[in-house]
């Protein structure tokens, strides 16, 4: 028997609650969740969307998934907590054993936590343990978490007004933005040597030389779905050595299946020293990790570490079913579905002066707006980003009763990261969707 929607409470009615009793840090995107089932989210009046977004980039394997939820409530049945480093657990060790088999290279030993600013802020600490350094570089336009440690990675002032200071040691180098680069033009090994040449020059001018990492996200998503060339992410890690630092691949949100591999490093055969994931872990029960060799991960000695609720059993019993999932075509889905999605949106770039670049990779992807007539915008390289046009394509988007993300450093780009498994006729749907989307609103703009 298909469930009721329960007619006593409302969207207006959750917005109410929300703003009367959470914290004013929450983003609305209109459409409020009573519940959720494989690419469609259901609002508190029995309105349906297409849920191209994910719950930003979460619930990889689809919401409800059968084999996830049916691991979560066995879970549930036999113990639901006994903190994990206290009370040695089944659900905990499986995880670790698996991810020591499915992460890159030699990566073998664990760390769990409860979220992907956990896992970034441990990892940290983890290569300032191994290495004995302090400093820490990331990328302009890097996202790695809200937590002081990880916002102080993070290359964005918008996440930072107002909470300075962050931790010190940090310093930041030009992403592989080609879109806005001045090494635009250039074939990928220019581009990358000029690109991480960058980098030799803020260690050189930034730093005390005590580097203990570099942080990078494989593929950057709130900076605005940022893709890397072939050769970037082996040269971050040379240089890293060559420094006496490790590399750490933020794969919080590039990671568990997104971009048609497990692990979006994969995609650059780049071994990362130490591994951050969190958000398509579990497909939405909250859990974190960070992922290293036994002879980084060696450095920690008992009591360095600690998480309360980190491993939390049920979520990882949901961890290894998204796991068997994943490996059981999703990842393949995403991959072949992306390569179709990736021509449709090369397609809308061709189609409109108002799309200054589509990229991405598998089921990460994105549209950058801009306005054509107004002048070249930052550094003087490519059009004026247009944040107006990109809400609004948003909006026109949920009238369709679609949901995608929105952001970008300059909040200019469209992000499409739904649910691996879509298939193609509600990809056709969503590219259908947003090519009405532009329509409607460069009408709106005349």
């Amino acid at each position: 028997m298909a469930r009721q929607t329960d007619t006593t409470v409302t969207n207006d009615g959750i917005t109410d609650q929300y703003e009367e009793y959470l914290m004013p840090i929450w983003k609305d995107l209109h459409v409020p969740v009573q519940r959720a089932s494989g690419c469609t989210l259901e609002d508190f009046e029995g309105n349906e969307y297409l849920d191209l977004f994910s719950g930003i980039a979460v619930t990889n394997v689809g919401h409800g998934d059968d084999a996830v939820v049916e691991a979560a409530k066995d879970q549930l049945d036999e113990f639901v907590h006994g903190c994990t480093y206290v009370h040695p657990q089944g659900p905990a060790a499986e995880l670790a054993e698996r991810l020591a088999e499915v992460t890159p290279g030699d990566l073998q030993k664990t760390f769990f936590c409860n979220s992907g600013t956990e896992s970034v802020e441990g990892a940290i600490k983890l290569a300032r343990k191994y290495t004995g350094s302090k400093e820490v570089i990331a990328l302009e336009m890097g996202f790695h978490g809200r937590t002081l440690g990880s916002l102080a990675l993070t290359g964005n002032k918008a996440y930072k007004a107002d909470m300075a200071p962050t931790i010190n040691d940090v310093a930041h180098t030009p992403a592989p933005y080609r879109y806005r680069s001045p090494y635009r033009d250039a074939d990928d090994e220019t581009f990358v040597e000029q690109t991480t040449a960058d980098l030799e020059r803020v260690i050189g001018t930034h730093t005390a030389d005590d580097l203990a990492a570099i942080v990078v996200e494989p593929v950057m998503g709130e900076g605005g779905i940022i893709v890397p060339p072939t050769g970037y992410l082996q040269r971050l890690k040379e240089i890293a050595h060559d420094h006496g630092a490790l590399l750490i691949a933020d794969e919080v949100q590039s990671g568990y299946g997104r971009t048609g591999e497990l692990f979006a490093s994969e995609h650059y055969d780049a071994v990362p020293d130490i591994l951050t994931q969190a958000k398509g872990i579990a497909n939405g029960l909250p859990l974190g990790a960070f992922t290293a060799p036994a002879e980084i991960a060696d450095a920690f000695d008992s009591g360095d570490h600690l998480s309360t609720f980190g491993g939390n059993p049920v979520a990882c019993a949901a961890a290894l079913a998204t796991i068997d999932r994943l490996e059981d075509e999703i990842t393949a889905n995403a991959r072949e579905q992306g390569a179709w999605l990736s021509d449709e949106l090369a397609a809308l770039e061709a189609d409109y002066d108002v799309v200054g670049e589509a990229r991405g990779i598998g089921l990460m992807q994105g549209l950058e707006f801009v306005d054509p007539s107004g002048g070249t915008g930052p550094a003087g390289i490519a059009p004026e980003p247009d944040a107006e046009f990109a809400k609004h394509v948003g909006s026109h988007l949920r009238e369709q009763g679609i949901v995608a993300g929105v952001g970008g450093y300059y909040k200019n780009v469209l992000r499409l990261q739904p649910p691996l498994s879509i298939d193609r006729e509600q990809l056709e749907r969503g590219v259908s969707g947003i090519r009405d989307a532009i329509d409607a609103e460069l009408e709106a703009s005349r």
